[in-house]
């Protein structure tokens, strides 16, 4: 055989396999350009040097590594539909007399030209939306645009090397499965079917025990701190439950249906049960497969555009005031003087202060499982995360000033208020002493802590500064090093633009470095414009990966189901051209089909809406961690992304089952 023979049969058996080889090689051109872009993105000068793009470049490069991971299972699974179609072909080359070396010649020449089109497709397509993505990524963060065309060297490398030991792998896979075959079942190989499964009864009960477990995590979870950790471990119960389910109980659904003779014994409906079943192991791991795909794309694109869509509430509830200056005090002139520092410093500036709230706090952790009484344990316990509390004391004084309205106290009662679950009790005991509530409130300093729902807080406003002194020094006996301080707060807001903002804030911070080195003072300060441009950061970095890998993840359906559906067309077209030379009618053709459809592609669509329904308590309270209280923008997120992914999940099934109609025409 002259040289050139190989590597012409190679690119005329992709040719004329176009109708599988086409979308395998544009899914790899996809895939391909996705993690360049990930990895030049992560890379990129211009994103590190935003305000933020820190984070925002920490999140491409986790983002990049997961679509690293993804792209070998993803690849390696379509690539199995390939060889799966190409057996026979192989076969019957091997029965003319090639031998299996030289069926490996042309195995390597066609893996190294949909190597070459979708490495050199992918980071050449890569290239071009690049700058895209990037402008994409800038206007997100909300910042300016530099100028330039950007090309990783980097990112090339690492795409060349991923993506080239990848594609190796795959063909060797390949080589391996066509090495160990014999002839004659490589001729039969792109179209043996399966026998009847039995009904794995335990396994499909186990199945279900997996979900039940996976749902019940997620709906109890209670504190969001432990939801982050418990998340994972419902997600692989839920995971191996919707394998278990489509894999065995799938089969076990079908033997009912089969044993309900009015249902199974109409035309359609005993076509589509009977064909199903023989052939259903394969099949459900393929429904699986979408269906946890499907979840996937699902609760990040509803998550990461909840976070987005909200950002502004969230920054407004985690930084109430424009600007925050506090001391590490409670003595009244370093307070007085750092009122009058920011009072100046506004003067000078000619920008007017429209709020400005003074107080002296008190901060720290306890244990409230109910009853009046606070538990100060002196070890940290998992077990008691749920039940741990964040109290806040202030002086009857600074409550009075922020309410507008004179409160006074007797020494040993309490003003009280709660963020969360109300407090029934008439008094409340901290470390040992009982005091009285002489009343409740709604109405209690803007913070932090109180506007979030991340821990249950308490506020609590006592008579004087005494006794926030005497609660801290019990503190001390038990936390030790550990306890926390009194801070004594400067927090206004202005009528300054963003930039005046900063700049008041700038000339503020400055005077109060000279002014605590001098005092020996500790102190922290909170610019709410300079956090907005982090937290922009940090939601739109994850807002941008979560559309990417929605995307990317999208696509992995929509070609799944394609491969399934050319594949079960092949497997079925002999079956129904024996049917309907016995006298099965088109129409009856189109009902089976139509039948067949509506009882299995559906069933991964539905799944992933009830996953999507019981991971909503968990993803709420993650959400909550990053500051998101806003649960009705949730559910319309969940809601949206839901409805738009049914549609586009249609419209693929319209195409796809036209594709699958064709082949059993044929």
């Amino acid at each position: 055989m002259s040289g050139s023979f190989y590597p012409k049969l190679a690119a005329t058996n992709i040719r004329k396999n176009a109708r599988n080889y086409v979308p395998y090689i544009l899914t790899c051109i996809f895939t391909v350009a996705m993690y360049y872009i990930m990895k030049s993105l992560s890379l990129n000068n211009g994103i590190e040097n935003v305000f933020g793009g820190g984070t925002v470049a920490y999140t491409l490069k986790f983002g990049s590594g997961v679509i690293a991971i993804f792209s070998v299972i993803f690849l390696f699974y379509t690539n199995s539909f390939l060889t799966k179609k190409r057996k026979k072909e192989f076969g019957l080359f091997n029965i003319l007399g090639m031998e299996k070396k030289h069926i490996a010649k042309i195995m390597a020449y066609e893996s190294m030209y949909t190597a070459l089109l979708g490495i050199g497709g992918g980071i050449g397509f890569g290239i071009l939306l690049d700058k895209l993505m990037f402008v994409a990524v800038i206007r997100i963060v909300k910042s300016e645009i530099p100028l330039g065309f950007y090309v990783s060297d980097k990112a090339v490398v690492s795409t060349l090397m991923l993506f080239g030991v990848l594609f190796l792998l795959i063909f060797l896979n390949s080589l391996r499965l066509i090495h160990l075959a014999k002839p004659i079942e490589l001729l039969q190989g792109g179209s043996v079917g399966e026998k009847e499964p039995k009904a794995k009864w335990l396994f499909a009960l186990f199945g279900i025990a997996c979900l039940i477990t996976g749902y019940y995590i997620a709906v109890t979870v209670k504190n969001p701190i432990s939801a982050l950790s418990l998340f994972f471990l419902s997600v692989i119960l839920v995971i191996v439950g919707t394998y278990c389910l489509f894999t065995a109980g799938s089969i076990a659904f079908l033997k009912i249906l089969k044993k309900n003779k009015r249902y199974y014994y109409k035309t359609n409906h005993f076509i589509s049960v009977s064909g199903m079943m023989y052939r259903m192991k394969q099949n459900a791991v393929g429904l699986a497969n979408i269906c946890i795909l499907s979840t996937m794309v699902l609760v990040m694109i509803s998550s990461t555009s909840s976070l987005m869509i909200g950002v502004e509430d969230i920054i407004n509830d985690r930084y109430p005031y424009q600007l925050e200056f506090s001391a590490y005090t409670s003595d009244t002139d370093i307070i007085e003087d750092i009122v009058n520092m920011v009072n100046e410093t506004s003067d000078e500036e000619d920008i007017a202060i429209t709020k400005r709230t003074v107080y002296t706090s008190l901060q720290f952790s306890a244990v409230y499982k109910g009853g009046n009484e606070f538990e100060f344990p002196e070890k940290q316990d998992l077990s008691l995360l749920d039940y741990v509390h964040n109290i806040c004391f202030i002086t009857a004084e600074d409550y009075s000033n922020y309410i507008g309205k004179n409160v006074t106290l007797n020494d040993g009662e309490v003003i009280f208020y709660s963020n969360s679950k109300p407090f029934k009790e008439d008094s409340v005991k901290i470390f040992g002493k009982e005091y009285i509530i002489k009343e409740r409130t709604d109405n209690y300093i803007s913070d932090e802590f109180m506007d979030s729902e991340l821990i249950p807080t308490f506020g609590i406003v006592v008579n004087d500064i005494d006794a926030i002194n005497e609660i801290r020094a019990e503190q001390d006996k038990i936390y030790g090093e550990n306890s926390s301080v009194i801070l004594s707060h400067c927090k206004v807001n202005t009528d300054g633009s963003a930039e005046e903002q900063k700049s008041l804030y700038d000339k503020v911070w400055d005077k109060l470095t000279e002014y605590t080195k001098v005092n020996d003072i500790s102190y922290t300060t909170t610019c709410r414009e300079n956090q907005r441009e982090n937290i922009y950061g940090l939601y739109g970095g994850l807002f941008f990966l979560g559309i990417f890998m929605g995307l990317l993840f999208t696509i992995a359906t929509v070609l799944i189901i394609y491969y399934k559906q050319i594949s079960e067309g092949c497997d079925d077209k002999n079956r129904f051209e024996i049917m309907q030379k016995v006298g099965m009618s088109e129409q009856e053709v189109k009902s089976s089909i139509r039948s067949q459809v509506l009882m299995v592609f559906f069933m991964p669509l539905i799944m992933a809406g009830i996953h999507l329904s019981f991971a909503f308590p968990i993803v709420k309270k993650i959400l909550i961690m990053l500051q998101l209280s806003n649960v009705n923008l949730f559910i319309a997120c969940n809601i949206g992304v839901f409805l738009i992914f049914a549609l586009i999940y249609i419209a693929v099934y319209l195409m796809t089952s036209r594709v699958y109609y064709k082949i059993i025409k044929r």
